[in-house]
């Protein structure tokens, strides 16, 4: 990992991740500190139909919409929102 890296959550993800159960919440937040590495760790695809780079990692049933930008040699993980696999895409 060169650089710094830092994850900011949307108000819609933290809402969703609140309401789940611990073991939950660890399983989504160790994906997603997967996404610091070079290349990102996890199931990840590109989504079609945007032209801003956002990308979907899969954990199990749940569905983690996110987008990397780099500033300034810092790497920024946005975490645009968490669902179900059914709801995510909606």
């Amino acid at each position: 990992m060169e650089g710094s890296v830092e994850i900011i959550y949307s108000k819609s993800a933290l809402r969703f991740l609140a309401k789940l159960d611990k073991k939950s919440v660890s399983r989504m937040r160790e994906a997603i500190e997967g996404l610091k590495h070079m290349p990102p760790l996890g199931d990840i695809k590109a989504m079609q139909g945007y032209d801003d780079g956002r990308k979907r990692l899969r954990v199990g049933q749940w569905r983690i919409i996110f987008r990397i930008d780099v500033k300034n040699n810092m790497r920024e993980i946005l975490i645009l929102d968490i669902g179900n696999r059914g709801d995510i895409y909606k």
